[in-house]
């Protein structure tokens, strides 16, 4: 009994690994730049603003080392961490990719070779879109 324990623990640390390592590797990779193309508010706060509606651009560069890099009008702003984990979404209390950067922690909710779309993990989420 006590091997089969310790074989799903195993099994279940692994397949949990393998799950992140795609996330920031290989296609579908949050390693790249990301241009901002629009956030959407929603509940309580329903908007749209892209970078026309609010007047700057927005970049983002996630790197292999696990820095992001802001760039607003395409003048450097910020260099911090982030991190990538499991987690369980605020509303819905379900498991998904969780990202944290610059203080604020977002559920991925889109990634694949052109689209990243990542929403607040809070009481009202906001919705931010990507491209690459």
């Amino acid at each position: 009994m006590k091997k089969h324990f310790i074989f799903l623990i195993v099994i279940t640390l692994f397949s949990s690994a393998y799950s992140l390592e795609s996330t920031t590797e290989g296609a579908g990779s949050i390693v790249n730049t990301w241009i901002w193309e629009k956030s959407i508010g929603s509940g309580a706060n329903p908007y749209t603003v892209t970078p026309k509606t609010i007047g700057f651009t927005k970049k983002v560069i996630f790197t292999p080392e696990g820095k992001v890099i802001t760039y607003k009008n395409n003048v450097e702003i910020r260099v911090s961490n982030y991190q990538i984990e499991k987690g369980l979404g605020f509303l819905d209390q379900a498991e998904h990719d969780l990202i944290t950067f610059e203080g604020k922690t977002y559920i991925i909710e889109n990634l694949d070779n052109q689209n990243l779309t990542i929403v607040s993990n809070n009481t009202d989420p906001v919705r931010t879109i990507y491209k690459r």
